[in-house]
């Protein structure tokens, strides 16, 4: 039987997937995946050795302080119209797994519970702005404390990321977040006074 379909119903069919199709539809509570495109071995060398690897490492969750907890990019081609990326993740939950994992994937000893180090911390800045490229920032405020509660060592890592992708894409806004991540990590590695905590609990 052949069936017929509105007249109506048809077009705003059409109407709305030719908005799709032309990326007029707005990035909203998108899930960050985690996709970077760098490789955390290539950045560099760190002298990771002696108690660097062999403390016990607890990550507290990380308080996210930012604003607008929900606002992660904003594409500014055009600056009569930004357009923004928002997201349904917890982002403080997405920098702390991954931020573990990448620690732990270095080699250093991560642990869920009785760590001989704690480390804790607030995110700062995280946000990717989208104009010619996209261009990623973090920001993370990090803390180191012995088991007794006493600190360590305690500064600020930032991280970023640039790439070229399509215009507003959500794929190429998580990559430059994932990279930007990988990239704090390292920084964070790389920081003599966070080793020196390591070796002084």
């Amino acid at each position: 039987m052949r069936q017929h379909f509105p007249a109506a119903a048809f077009f705003a069919s059409l109407l709305i997937n030719g908005a799709v199709l032309a990326g007029g539809a707005g990035l909203d509570n998108v899930p960050l995946q985690w996709k970077p495109t760098s490789v955390f071995s290539e950045m560099g060398t760190i002298d990771l050795s002696g108690a660097t690897i062999t403390t016990k490492i607890h990550f507290d969750p990380l308080v996210d302080t930012r604003q607008n907890p929900t606002l992660v990019a904003e594409n500014r081609e055009k600056a009569d119209k930004v357009r923004p990326m928002t997201t349904s993740t917890d982002v403080a939950a997405f920098v702390t797994d991954h931020l573990k994992d990448t620690v732990r994937s270095a080699g250093l000893s991560v642990v869920d519970a009785d760590g001989e180090v704690n480390v804790s911390g607030e995110i700062r800045k995280f946000f990717v702005t989208e104009d010619n490229t996209y261009n990623g920032e973090i920001s993370l405020m990090i803390h180191v404390k012995d088991g007794a509660g006493k600190e360590l060592w305690a500064g600020v890592i930032n991280g970023d990321a640039t790439r070229w992708g399509r215009s507003y894409k959500a794929e190429n806004y998580c990559e430059v977040m994932s990279d930007m991540l990988l990239r704090a990590t390292y920084n964070l590695l790389s920081t003599d006074g966070f080793r020196a905590a390591l070796a002084k609990h």
